[in-house]
């Protein structure tokens, strides 16, 4: 019983360490950068806000519970999509996020708000009641980057908190949130920079890309679910030679789907 106990220390030290060397690979091909300046425009009065989600993780343990939190990516990925935005639409949008949560009131002010690793959120009942009331006051959420049959486990959980009576759906080709700007009836599964050089691009058992949705009585789209995909490592990593342009170019447009879909209808 000790040797076995000995033995899964060891393998699971082992696991670390070549992860930790992994990521100390790959950040030597994308580093992270410690300074990200403030833009010029951050108090300017704007029509659209980004505003990103801070949310309770999760209690977990082990590598799992090394990976996932609500400033994933978090402030580049958010800026560099602003400036996509504010180049290939006529939103007159705000360079910088907002950061909101479901204790105050504030998020009732960005009817836009994203949500990243959403596989980690530990919801309590009152942030996910919140978080419903926001979306019946006309609210959109658009969650990204989590993967696999066990966030999406973790996914549900919270989010059956405030929307039992919702039914997650597919969405179809068809629907009009692919089409409002860019046509987007032929996708792909937009890989995080955990997969370079993208001989995959999925993580755990999330092998195809999913794109889901919550609707409300009307059958307007009012929670857009980017499942086994990583839209902000796009975002984060348009700068980068290394980062497919193929890949960006997909997660620009779709962002900037869901932001005037969310806008218009």
């Amino acid at each position: 019983m000790r040797l076995r106990r000995l033995l899964t220390v060891v393998g699971l030290g082992l696991l670390l360490v070549c992860s930790l060397m992994g990521q100390r690979w790959i950040r030597d091909i994308f580093p992270e950068s410690d300074y990200i300046p403030t833009p010029p425009d951050a108090n300017e009065k704007t029509e659209f806000y980004f505003a990103r989600l801070r949310y309770r993780n999760v209690q977990a343990s082990g590598m799992w519970a090394m990976r996932g939190q609500w400033t994933v990516d978090y402030p580049k990925a958010d800026r560099q999509f602003m400036q996509g935005v504010r180049r290939l639409s006529r939103i007159h949008a705000n360079s910088m996020e907002r950061i909101v949560d479901l204790v105050s009131d504030d998020i009732y002010n960005y009817p836009f708000v994203y949500v990243v690793e959403a596989g980690h959120w530990d919801l309590p009942d009152s942030q996910a009641k919140k978080l419903r009331e926001f979306i019946d006051r006309g609210g959109f959420l658009m969650t990204d980057d989590f993967h696999g049959t066990y966030e999406w486990d973790v996914f549900t959980t919270s989010l059956n908190k405030g929307f039992g009576d919702r039914p997650i759906v597919d969405i179809e080709n068809s629907d009009p949130i692919f089409h409002v700007l860019y046509d987007l009836q032929d996708r792909i599964q937009v890989p995080g920079i955990v997969n370079y050089p993208f001989t995959k691009t999925y993580e755990y058992d999330g092998y195809e890309p999913k794109w889901r949705a919550v609707r409300d009585d009307k059958g307007r789209i009012v929670i857009a679910i980017c499942h086994n995909m990583d839209q902000g490592d796009a975002w984060e990593w348009a700068d980068s030679p290394h980062y497919p342009e193929k890949y960006t170019s997909q997660a620009y447009r779709t962002g900037l789907n869901y932001i005037i879909y969310s806008m218009t209808h």
